[in-house]
């Protein structure tokens, strides 16, 4: 049941901004969000997430933070990837809700007050949904597409199509995702998998400010298997039934040699039959195996206990 009418005055806003390599667009991003908020009834905190850029990201925010003490940053010793960053900047945000957009303005920060509002009619999760997108190839558009089918098909809980990490989350999410353990994060996963009342924003996302997608093709392959593994079991399923496929097959295999064997004069000689048996067992029991790895790659990832991100410096951070 939603609770109705929060009000807004002695609130907090934060945005959490994760960057790589945005010189291009930050100063540009600033001053559409500063627009924004510098004169509404609430509160606000930029929080920006270095993530390891080799350009001259970090001295813009340096810049931006003596500015305007509003403004935040958190330097990271390298790149340790968006949603490590995503998770970081959540982790010191104060705000009585937060807001994950990333720098490159194809989500526009004006569209943020509507989504404050629908926060403020008792929706804990906003999340932005697609309905045209701008300047993204056909095949980055097709393959979205497919990859939230795919996803909905294997996992238990249901991930909106079309939906980016660009969304509000009320305070108490964001508490129960800070204590979440998980190292290997897909993070519209888990706040979907975490639940309370939860509303789709739709929008038009706009083509980039400027520079290039930070997700190549290997990157968006590795965050779509991230996403998949998550949040299912049933390639592990899959795997079993692969394996039990391939059995019962080779059994028939087996039972009509011996009947040709003894029971008729006809004897297959030749390595026709032999290699295709050899290649059809090995690559099952490959993918098999490839999957099975997966999972105990994750496995032994989150049982070294390493930390997913390390900050070399912060910009207005309160200790």
């Amino acid at each position: 049941m939603k609770v109705k009418n929060i009000s807004v005055v002695n609130t907090k806003i934060s945005l959490v901004i994760p960057c790589f390599n945005e010189e291009e667009v930050l100063v540009e991003f600033y001053s559409r969000a500063y627009k924004v908020f510098h004169d509404k009834d609430y509160s606000y905190e930029f929080i920006f997430i270095d993530d390891g850029s080799k350009d001259s990201t970090s001295s813009i925010l340096r810049q931006l933070c003596k500015e305007n003490t509003n403004c935040k940053a958190l330097i990271l010793s390298r790149n340790f990837g968006h949603q490590n960053a995503v998770s970081a900047g959540l982790a010191f945000s104060e705000g009585d809700a937060v807001v994950i957009i990333d720098a490159d303005l194809q989500d526009p920060p004006e569209l943020i007050p509507q989504m404050i509002n629908l926060w403020v009619d008792g929706n804990e999760v906003v999340y932005g949904q697609r309905i045209k997108r701008k300047g993204e190839t056909f095949f980055k558009k097709i393959t979205a597409k497919y990859f939230y089918i795919l996803l909905n098909k294997l996992s238990d809980v249901f991930i909106p199509k079309d939906t980016g990490d660009f969304r509000l989350i009320d305070r108490k999410v964001i508490e129960v995702f800070n204590e979440m353990p998980e190292k290997e994060k897909f993070i519209r996963g888990i706040i979907s998998w975490i639940g309370f009342n939860q509303i789709a924003f739709q929008y038009e996302r706009d083509e980039r400010y400027a520079g290039e997608s930070k997700y190549p093709l290997k990157k968006m392959i590795t965050f779509a298997l991230n996403g998949i593994l998550s949040f299912s079991s049933k390639p592990l399923k899959i795997s079993y039934y692969l394996g039990l496929f391939a059995s019962i097959l080779s059994m028939v295999g087996i039972f009509y040699v011996i009947y040709l064997r003894i029971f008729t004069s006809i004897w297959l000689e030749g390595w026709t039959t032999t290699i295709i048996a050899i290649l059809f067992l090995g690559g099952t029991q490959l993918i098999s195996l490839g999957i099975l790895g997966e999972y105990i790659s994750r496995l032994f990832t989150q049982s070294k206990n390493r930390p997913t991100y390390i900050i070399k410096e912060g910009l207005n951070i309160n200790e």
